[in-house]
């Protein structure tokens, strides 16, 4: 809801639970007002006519206070825009109108010198903000071209409180997601990325608290950028303690662009969310806005599947794919996928990445037959794929060697034998476009996994006017390439990979259907991975592998089935070991399990997580609930000392209601659950268990 104050210069915005207010003055100063628990518009309004702080030296009354800052005039806080244009830098706008319907404010102001329309986008959803901001050259043809220096989505205002403490997912590659928390300390404090896509290294979320706030109870105020290319978050204390986010795409000066008379430019959405449930209803919070508002299809749960990377790496044949793919069935898989090396000369990393044919030698008639195959083992068939990428070594680029991001003069740096192509030419995507097209023409292909396994570096196109905006240009390259594949082939899914985590944002998740969630697929590594990546994303989106033991990958750890079974559950379930070295009794018992994932995915995709206890050297457990349901995994690391784990207590239960668990054949009072706990009797070294609750 979307209320407007009497004289039309207050606005209130009010989810289920939370509120946001903002004020306009009579000097067309944006200041904010509100951001936390739902209150009334007089409640709004009586905060508008507070008096204003008086003026001290060297400070700035707006700093802190103000909506969203723009460069020029009397502010020193870091700008959300900044503009150039006529030999003039900075904004001074003037509000023009505004409006608003049920779930959608909008602010129009004009700065009239360089005739420039920003126009200020609010969205309820739920009790997350959206916040987007769209830039207009009002100025008739041959008035100067406006650069931009810095356009920025929104600025988050923090209430003034006595200590603020940072959350934020930081990582690399194999150890994506890890969650981390620190006093927030005065000055700024800036996380992003340089490369040119989300980054291995930060997610694009950020959470703040008082410092007391734990896994339920507390206020926690969290932003997310939808935005997968490069890009930027500061967070800033001011000196009067007051806290400001701001963020956007771009990072440096790889955002910079010219606005021309009669173009616009919308920024990406910067969302916000209140809460006073602690970091696990702020999850539970995002989690609903994602499957609701941003996940396509997000109410299907998705396949169990089958990759054959790892049993087969680069030396892949299609009679070895198929006999995977019937072993693949027999434990019940729903989604066969071919990884690397079914196309071109792909016989290492070294060469054929570009060339979207199916290798002849290799697959004699195309991957229709493979796929058709698999169709009638009642599976769906998928490939892998790297589009935006190209080897040296490869038909396309003796082709067309200047489609790639390169510096004139300059060595063509490249990471894992491969060079960036330069989708913002036309040329370049028509070819993916065509190729791409065809491809998924070409057979009855159901699913997509979409690499990208290097970040930008010598990123340039000779000739081309600055500013080039290559980095952003391609990122909407992205969004369009996929948005348009998407609407000719609607059947077909599509994951977001940059190998592992590297991509993974609400931006990429509007147009991909799960994302992988790290190249680790340890058992116990995962276990912290995915506890970080749930801060902000839901099981429905993170997929997770049952590979060999012992992974051979990263660390040689040996782990039983069941652990690993147990660990890759929490979220959509892969597997993605060589099936053809597995014994009868690991077969037998990876059927049970698949069965068993089946019967509790529902609740896990779609349910409401609780995080019972963080991964660390003893237990460890996840709760979803769902309706009557609710599903427990829990994980025991080590056993210390021969003692039996302390009983995990559960959350989201009815306190008054009996709970029925197949499992050990036993009946629970929801109060008992609640408060004494759950045994698991879990023991020994990574030991894992499932308990299926269902109301009596």
């Amino acid at each position: 809801m979307i209320e407007t104050g009497a004289d039309g210069r207050t606005w209130l915005l009010s989810g289920p639970r939370s509120s946001y207010a903002l004020r306009l003055t009579e000097h067309d100063e944006l200041l904010h007002l509100h951001w936390g628990p739902r209150i009334a518009l007089a409640d709004a309004e009586a905060l508008a006519a507070e008096p204003l702080p008086p003026e001290r030296p060297f400070e700035s009354w707006l700093d802190g206070r103000e909506e969203y800052p723009v460069e020029g005039g009397p502010r020193f806080v870091p700008p959300a825009l900044s503009v150039r244009g006529g030999g003039v830098r900075g904004t001074e706008w003037r509000y023009e109108n505004s409006m608003a319907d049920e779930d959608e404010l909008q602010l129009h102001f004009l700065d009239s010198v360089h005739q420039l329309q920003i126009t200020l986008i609010y969205r309820l959803r739920g009790d997350v903000v959206e916040r987007q901001v769209a830039l207009t050259h009002r100025g008739r043809f041959g008035t100067p071209d406006l650069e931009l220096l810095r356009e920025d989505p929104a600025t988050w205002t923090l209430p003034r409180r006595d200590r603020w403490r940072l959350s934020q997912l930081h990582g690399r590659w194999a150890a994506e997601s890890r969650l981390t928390r620190a006093d927030l300390t005065y000055g700024e404090k800036v996380i992003g990325s340089r490369r040119g896509h989300t980054g291995h290294h930060h997610l694009p979320w950020v959470a703040l608290d008082e410092g007391d706030a734990t896994e339920e109870s507390g206020e926690v105020y969290s932003c997310a950028l939808a935005w997968s290319g490069s890009w930027r978050i500061s967070v800033h204390q001011l000196p009067d303690g007051a806290v400001q986010i701001t963020g956007g795409s771009g990072h440096d000066d790889s955002g910079q662009q010219l606005l021309a008379p009669g173009t616009a430019v919308v920024t990406p959405v910067f969302a916000g969310l209140w809460t006073d449930r602690g970091f696990g209803g702020a999850s539970r919070a995002w989690h609903a806005y994602q499957r609701a508002h941003v996940i396509p299809n997000a109410d299907t749960p998705r396949p169990v599947l089958y990759n054959s990377w790892e049993a087969t790496g680069f030396d892949i044949s299609e009679g070895q794919q198929r006999r995977l793919a019937r072993r693949a069935a027999a434990l019940g898989v729903e989604l066969f996928v071919v990884d690397d090396a079914w196309f071109g000369e792909r016989v290492s990393d070294r060469a054929g990445l570009g060339d979207w044919f199916p290798n002849p030698d290799r697959f004699p008639g195309g991957l229709g037959p493979l796929a058709h195959e698999v169709h009638e083992l009642g599976m769906r068939f998928g490939i892998w794929v790297e589009p935006e990428m190209v080897n040296p070594d490869s038909d396309l680029y003796r082709a067309h060697p200047d489609w790639v991001q390169h510096q004139p003069g300059r060595t063509r740096t490249e990471y894992r034998n491969q060079l960036v192509l330069d989708l913002t030419r036309e040329d370049v995507r028509a070819h993916l476009w065509r190729r791409l097209d065809e491809l998924l023409s070409s057979a009855p292909i159901d699913y997509v996994k979409w690499d990208f396994n290097r970040s930008f570096t010598d990123v340039g196109r000779p000739g081309a006017p600055y500013p080039q905006r290559l980095w952003s240009g391609h990122t909407h390259a992205l969004y369009d390439l996929l948005d348009r594949l998407r609407a000719a082939h609607p059947t077909v899914a599509f994951e977001s990979c940059s190998g592992g985590g590297g991509r993974i944002d609400l931006g990429i998740l509007s147009r991909t259907d799960q994302v992988w969630t790290s190249d680790n697929t340890d058992p116990l590594d995962r276990l912290a991975i995915q506890h970080g990546f749930s801060q902000l994303h839901p099981a429905r989106v993170m997929a997770a592998w049952v590979t060999d033991s012992p992974n051979t990958q990263l660390n040689g750890r040996t782990s039983s089935l069941c652990f690993r079974f147990v660990s890759a559950m929490a979220g959509v379930l892969g597997i993605g070991g060589d099936l053809t070295r597995w014994t009868e009794g690991e077969l037998a018992e990876a059927r049970d399990w698949v069965d068993l994932y089946k019967e509790i995915r529902p609740v896990v995709q779609l349910g409401d997580l609780y995080r019972l206890r963080p991964p660390g050297e003893g237990l460890s457990a996840v709760q979803y609930v769902r309706g009557d349901e609710s599903v427990v995994l829990a994980w025991l690391r080590a056993q210390a000392y021969g003692e039996e784990p302390a009983p995990v207590r559960l959350r989201g239960l009815d306190p008054a209601a009996a709970y029925f668990c197949p499992d050990t054949g036993e009946t629970h009072r929801g109060a008992v659950l609640l408060h004494r706990g759950l045994r698991t009797g879990l023991k020994g070294d990574l030991d894992a268990a499932v308990f299926r609750l269902r109301r009596a």
